[in-house]
């Protein structure tokens, strides 16, 4: 019953017919995260796209620069020096024939994963498991790379991952309620700076739609789009 109320009293608090700049949005959410856990807060964008279409996909990795609150786990597909280099860069979980046998099995012990090239053979054969868990690899991303430190560390500072779904949605955990607001504004920002670097090619019309902030177990607040730049 107390989860119920502290809901009610969260939707009360928020006037769902005015659009907030970020900045109060931001406020807003803070100020209603109230739950026994560091929630998380999070912007979502709708974007004028059909991604079903290839020249219509939103997609990238953007470093946020405050962070995400919360530690990645990365696996990384690698052998010899490179798998070395992994490890010493903080990789979670470091294999070839071994990681693989273990994604078969189920075992799945990172959040992001990240292959050198000469890996792609052996994770490709992985990719029924991978690629709907959003784990696959992927050049375009910085995933599959030579520079595996440099992934690592990027992945364990704050980048976060972005892929527009089927209704052209996208959506990222930018920190945590206990962030202050400045911190979490600056990390929204980047995310929407990002996304509106990644317009693309065949976007037709308005492409920032609707914007939103939200906290896991909070109600969602509207974003004047005009205030995201």
């Amino acid at each position: 019953m107390a989860h119920k109320k502290r809901l009610a009293a969260a939707y009360q608090a928020v006037d769902t017919a005015k659009l907030y700049s970020l900045a109060e949005a931001i406020a807003t959410v803070q100020a209603n995260a109230k739950a026994k856990f560091d929630e998380t807060i999070e912007i979502s964008m709708n974007l004028g796209i059909d991604p079903r279409h290839a020249d219509q996909m939103v997609r990238g990795l953007v470093g946020l620069p405050n962070g995400t609150g919360k530690t990645l786990r990365v696996g990384v597909f690698a052998r010899g020096a490179k798998a070395e280099e992994a490890l010493a860069a903080g990789a979670d979980v470091v294999g070839s024939d071994d990681l693989a046998e273990k994604i078969q099995a189920g075992d799945i012990q990172f959040d992001r994963c990240i292959a050198t090239p000469d890996m792609m053979g052996l994770v490709g054969r992985l990719g029924k498991i991978l690629g709907p868990r959003g784990l696959m690899p992927n050049p375009r991303l910085g995933t599959v790379t030579m520079d595996v430190k440099g992934a690592i560390t990027a992945a364990k500072a704050g980048q976060v991952e972005f892929r527009a779904e089927k209704a052209g949605i996208v959506h990222a955990g930018i920190g945590k309620a206990s962030f202050p607001a400045d911190k979490l504004l600056e990390n929204a920002k980047a995310f929407a700076d990002a996304i509106v670097k990644a317009k693309p090619t065949g976007a037709k019309g308005t492409y920032v739609q609707k914007v939103a902030v939200s906290s896991t177990m909070g109600p969602g607040v509207r974003v004047d789009v005009g205030t995201i730049a």
